[in-house]
């Protein structure tokens, strides 16, 4: 399987975040439109696969094996799936901070398909490089 590099986030400061989260633990899940895989994104992603999640610059954060792909329409994401996400307390939160998202990266619908990937960090590179 090839391994994609991707960071997460569309800008350098949630980024940075979202990865503390992921080195924390407390990040667990990640989503995309399926339109961004379909217009030439990343691959999509697969049971099995290790990616490396990058900070902003490029530099690897990361190695995340990706445990689960689900599609789900926006409107349909779990309060499970959300929490999974780390960044927010309630599924109320995940849908106002997402929507926010895909209306900065494209355009936002309530029934838009979402690529929901669950995963489990493997190697946190920031502690081999200090």
């Amino acid at each position: 399987m090839t391994q994609n590099h991707f960071h997460f986030g569309d800008n350098e400061p949630l980024c940075e975040v979202l990865l503390a989260l992921g080195c924390a633990g407390k990040k667990t899940a990640t989503c995309d439109s399926l339109a961004f895989y379909e217009q030439g994104g990343d691959q999509l992603p697969e049971p099995g696969r290790r990616d490396i999640v990058t900070h902003w610059d490029g530099t690897p954060a990361l190695e995340i094996e990706t445990t689960q792909v689900t599609l789900c329409a926006f409107d349909e994401v779990t309060e499970a799936f959300a929490l999974a996400e780390g960044e927010n307390d309630d599924l109320a939160g995940w849908r106002r901070d997402h929507e926010a998202y895909f209306r900065r990266t494209g355009a936002f619908s309530p029934r838009m398909t979402l690529v929901c990937e669950r995963f489990r960090v493997t190697r946190d590179l920031t502690k081999e490089t200090e």
